[in-house]
């Protein structure tokens, strides 16, 4: 969107935008004599002509530079009246740009924007959804209670849309809605309840907020939804991800038990005197009786651990506070190592993030130790980094890093930012205090920078020398002479008065000394600060009660200065000590007590962290790190006693998979009931540990078979399974009976575990989610279930003859997977008939929307290129004269259709043989696999072998680390695959390429502008850059400025589409398309560097 405003007439905008520009420059121009110092009327006039223009060019070349003045901040408003005759604009793009600026004024102009209300409304039955959306949006913000009614309707309809971005949208108004009349509240908890349950990612977080802002104490809304949203949460949007965990952290402490009691200390476990045998065996059973975590709990704990990864520092500081509050205490370490990695983002996330660690350090010391250089201060921090890093340092300071501390603390007090420095000592005064060893040594140090040039240091340490010789003031007689000394150079008033306090309180210590600085002070008193006054007064009273004879004169002639001074304070203190320390018949019963008043042993002070008691607010919110109950803060509550009832959360399948059932039909009758036998039935009601809402119907029919028949593609294993279940009356009765027996069996079996392993071992969901597969988890991108279950509907119909024989094979694998409809009504279509569940108008609008790759053009082909670059996997030296290099032959692994394969080149460079060579322990991350090759009994001197290996990396560039073993030692190695290698090469006609590329745009596409030399664009370089780079097929193209390459990757088998488009001059645009966004985007920031260099 170009913002210029001087450009417009460059744009294809017509001749009569041109003229209309002309117009107003001159216009302009003619009033520019005082156009400075007077409001130019007629400022806008070029674009309120534009607007009335009779063409869509001026009027969209206007609508671009309004939304761009917007942009910048400025004031758009006396256009709305042009603007928003432009509502009812037929084209689209027009209508975009009306809709961005009438959200942003409708707020304003409401009575202009109430015109315009039935445009609106019209809009909400646009085909384009981005116009309902826009249009839902344009309603909500219009702030008048009159259209209330309006409002909730046109919410109820969005929220039912077939499109999600509406559906988010409709989520969105709930929350306006709900501040602009509170009453609708019970109306709006109904829409929450629905769009709780949709199943896209895309929703998910906007819901979840309009339930914290409208209804965050109906947690019984949560319970059916709760499995699903920790299975989508790795799927949705970051600022989604956000407000979802900090739901699940307050929904966790009310349906749980602590996770923290097999922490708690011991309990004293002698027996009473007065306690049976029978009542102490009692308690000391219910004392050892091991906790045993929900499943659910875990679920949560399990879905979020890798969000800590996140780019968004806000998802992994909300990973951090659930970790925090709801995991077990020795589980929680793992966020520091995520929290540490936040200290490289800009300033304001540095405060944050340090903000909690200084909390969590105060309890938690060992889990920040290991990072203890992390906090170590840099001369570019500004100084509330600096302040706070101190914090969390004096927090993990302790006997056996403490010297090191109090090194790096002598470097910080010489810092020229001298508020830094003065908290610098402070934190040695709290290091001292709490780490008895080392309080001299502070001390000493303390007093050696009584010496400072730097009057600001000096001052602090003085006052940290105070509150230190509270706590050992016998011992220290000299340091107290050393600071009376300094009153003649110290004009601080905070120093000067801690030095008169401590002269006062030790006055007997030093009797030569305070008289002589009472009578210095006596001389001054005029013209001290109130802070320094009071201390004298308070001197003079210690000496007149201790030392009368040599200050009695000087006491009286303070007293009588500060009966007549300015501060009220000091004349009131002044009243107060005369009639306690001066005896006359007025005297009360106080005066003898006057001694014990004024020399009482004061206990030493108590240098606290003041992120003490913060703990009791959740971590990461606005009231942690203001220390005050923010507005709209939501209390963690206290874990339960006991548990609440974990059934809950359990989602029933079964009835509804029976009410769809067709009951007319005799002949399908005995197969379904032997599907659906009575023994599974009871135990899918009892299964409270699966992890997801729908597990049943789309995991373990379409996850078992996936990964039985090694499909690489998801969407065509779902397509192909319910084919299957659609077309199965074509077979014969006996198979369906023998293959539903097969079915029961195995599926009973499958749900008698735990709710997180999967039947056959599936393994089709991507390296996102290796952690727990799911095919519906992995399917629901971006796209509503709803739609993405309308495609597998549309294809079924057009390809179920080609896919017989696979029926054959396996017939009703599937049947469940209907539940996931909810969108459309299933009773009117019976299962078995292969009719299709939508209109044919309507498959026609959801032919484009399928974003996965078809089976039928995806067609492994040969490597064009295989680079003979070699990697060092063990070196000589580190090996002990065993070498080991490894590549990669770009060839399918022969242990697994997921795996890369990996060649392993071992040398003996010693002069002995080396025995038993293989593989040892493996530390792989969640997900990954690898299959060894077999041991090596031995290998000669100068010897060399070379060996296979298999590993599957889950689509990731995640190291694999393992252990290579000979028969005296282990070392440790790692193989880290370039993206390049994690592909396999792809055949398809140029046809094809543009169909699938046209399925993988907006989100799934990447795009990069590379500048070289005309000599590196031409065919055969880029050729070969490209294949050096990845392992990717060439694909035949009709345009010499235009290459494109083709390969899948070997995990999930996701279609990953290149295009090197060469434009005029020495540019070139890459251009990258696949559903895997993380393996596009590095793959691209692979190829910019080599395609750009010469």
């Amino acid at each position: 969107m170009s913002t210029n405003s001087f450009a417009y007439n460059e744009q294809s905008g017509g001749g009569e935008a041109a003229e209309l520009g002309q117009e107003a420059t001159s216009a302009i121009s003619s009033s520019g004599a005082f156009g400075l110092f007077s409001s130019d009327l007629k400022k806008n006039e070029d674009l309120k002509q534009m607007l009335e223009s009779n063409k869509d060019s001026a009027k969209l070349d206007a609508m671009k530079r309004i939304v761009g003045m917007i942009a910048k901040g400025k004031n758009a408003s006396e256009l709305f009246p042009a603007v928003v005759k432009n509502v009812a604009s037929k084209n689209i793009e027009i209508k975009k740009l009306v809709y961005v600026y009438l959200v942003r004024y409708a707020e304003e102009q409401q009575d202009l924007a109430l015109l315009s209300i039935s445009t609106f409304q019209r809009a909400l039955k646009d085909p384009n959804q981005l116009i309902r959306a826009s249009a839902l949006r344009v309603l909500s913000s219009i702030r008048v209670p009159i259209i209330v009614p309006i409002m909730m309707l046109a919410i109820k309809e969005a929220s039912a849309d077939l499109s999600p971005y509406v559906r988010k949208n409709a989520a969105h108004a709930i929350q306006k809605l709900y501040s602009l009349d509170p009453e609708q509240k019970e109306m709006l908890i109904e829409v929450i309840e629905k769009l709780l349950k949709d199943k896209s990612t895309l929703v998910a977080g906007s819901v979840v907020m309009a339930f914290e802002e409208v209804c965050p104490d109906r947690i019984d809304l949560i319970h059916k939804n709760y499995r699903k949203l920790c299975n989508l949460l790795v799927d949705v949007e970051e600022w989604g991800q956000v407000v979802i965990i900090h739901m699940l952290t307050r929904y966790a402490r009310t349906q749980f038990v602590s996770p923290w009691k097999e922490d708690d200390g011991l309990e004293d476990s002698e027996k009473n005197f007065y306690e049976s045998d029978d009542e102490q065996k009692e308690k000391i059973d219910k004392r050892k009786k091991p906790y045993t975590m929900d499943p659910d709990h875990r679920l949560l704990i399990r879905n979020t651990k890798p969000l800590l990864q996140s780019r968004n520092a806000a998802v992994v500081m909300a990973v951090a506070q659930l970790y925090w509050h709801i995991s077990p205490r020795s589980e929680a370490g793992i966020i520091s190592k995520s929290l540490v990695r936040l200290l490289r983002s800009n300033r304001e996330v540095q405060y944050i993030v340090l903000q909690n660690i200084a909390t969590m350090s105060i309890q938690r010391k060992g889990m920040f130790e290991p990072y203890l250089k992390s906090f170590y201060v840099r001369s570019t921090d500004p100084t509330m980094i600096k302040t706070l890093k101190l914090e969390i340092l004096t927090n993990l300071a302790n006997e056996a890093n403490i010297s090191t501390l109090l090194r790096e603390f002598q470097t910080y007090v010489k810092s020229q930012d001298k508020q830094f420095a003065a908290a610098t000592i402070q934190t040695i005064g709290r290091c001292a205090t709490n780490i008895s060893e080392v309080t001299d040594t502070c001390l000493n140090g303390l007093v050696c920078l009584l010496s400072n040039r730097d009057e600001i240091v000096v001052a602090e340490s003085v006052v940290v020398i105070k509150k230190l010789l509270q706590m050992q003031p016998s011992q220290h007689g000299e340091i107290i002479k050393h600071m009376a000394k300094l009153l003649d150079s110290i004009t601080v008033p905070v120093a000067r008065a801690s030095i008169l306090w401590l002269i006062g309180e030790n006055c007997e210590r030093v009797p030569k000394i305070a008289p002589d600085v009472l009578r210095k002070m006596a001389k001054s008193f005029t013209s001290e600060d109130d802070l320094v006054k009071l201390q004298i007064l308070n001197l003079g009273a210690k000496l007149y009660l201790t030392n009368s004879k040599q200050t009695k004169l000087l006491t009286q002639y303070i007293l009588n200065l500060g009966k007549y001074d300015q501060n009220y304070d000091i004349r009131d203190r002044t009243r107060f000590i005369r009639q306690l320390i001066v005896p006359n018949e007025k005297s009360g019963a106080l005066s003898k007590y006057a001694k014990k008043i004024f020399l009482a042993q004061k206990p030493a002070p108590l240098l606290e962290s003041p992120f003490k008691d913060r703990d009791h607010f959740q971590l990461g919110t606005l009231s942690h790190i203001l220390n005050i109950k923010a507005c709209g803060y939501l209390e963690l509550s206290n874990w339960p006693e006991v548990a609440p009832d974990p059934s809950v959360r359990n989602v029933e399948v079964i009835e509804l998979a029976k009410e769809w059932t067709p009951s007319g039909k005799a002949k399908k009758e005995n197969p379904a009931k032997k599907f659906y036998s009575e023994s599974e039935e009871e135990q899918d009601s009892s299964d409270s540990s699966s992890d997801s809402e729908s597990e049943s119907g789309s995991e373990s029919g379409g996850g078992g078979k996936s990964g039985e028949e090694g499909d690489s593609s998801e969407d065509s294993s779902e397509d192909s399974s319910s084919e299957q279940e659609s077309e199965s009356g074509s077979d014969s009765e006996a198979e369906n009976e023998r293959t539903a027996k097969r079915n029961s069996n195995t599926k009973t079996k499958s749900d008698s575990e735990d709710g997180g392993k999967k039947n056959g071992k599936s393994k089709t969901s991507d390296s996102s989610n290796a952690e727990y597969s799911s095919v519906e988890e992995s399917s629901s991108d971006s796209e509503s279930e709803s739609e993405s279950e309308s495609e597998s509907d549309s294809r079924k119909v057009t390809k179920a003859k080609g896919k017989k024989t696979q029926q054959d094979r396996n017939p009703l694998t599937k049947e469940v997977s209907l539940l996931d409809l909810d969108d459309f009504n299933p009773v009117s279509t019976p299962i078995t008939l292969p009719t299709p569940a939508l209109t044919p108008s309507l498959i026609a609008d959801l032919e484009g929307l399928n974003l996965s790759t078809s089976s039928s053009v995806i067609s492994v082909s040969t490597p064009v290129f295989v680079p003979m670059k070699t990697h060092v996997l063990l070196h000589r030296m580190s090996g002990k004269g065993l070498a080991a290099h490894y590549f990669f032959p770009r060839q399918p692994c022969i242990f697994g259709d997921k795996m890369v394969s990996v060649q392993i080149t071992l040398n003996n460079t010693s002069d002995r043989k080396i025995e038993n060579i293989h593989i040892g322990g493996n530390k792989l991350p969640i997900g990954m696999q690898m299959h060894v090759f077999n041991p090596i009994d031995s290998l000669e001197p100068e010897g060399s072998i070379t060996v296979s290996m298999g590993i599957d990396f889950c689509d990731s560039t995640q190291t694999a680390s393992f252990q290579l073993c000979t028969k005296d030692d282990c070392f440790n190695v790692n193989i880290q695959p370039p993206v390049g290698e994690l592909l396999l090469p792809v055949a398809m006609s140029e046809k094809d390429f543009k169909k699938e590329q046209g399925m993988l745009t907006g989100m799934n596409e990447t795009s990069a502008i590379i500048i070289a030399a005309p000599q590196n664009f031409t065919p055969s370089v880029i050729f070969q850059k490209v294949v050096n780079v990845a392992n990717v097929g060439t694909v035949p193209s009709g345009q010499d400025n235009i290459h494109r390459f083709a390969a899948k990757t070997v995990h999930s088998g996701s279609l990953m589409l290149v295009t090197v488009e060469l434009k005029e001059g020495s540019t070139a645009q890459l251009i990258i398309n696949t559903e895997k966004t993380v393996i596009g985007s590095v793959l691209l920031r692979e190829l910019k560097p080599v395609l750009s260099q010469g």
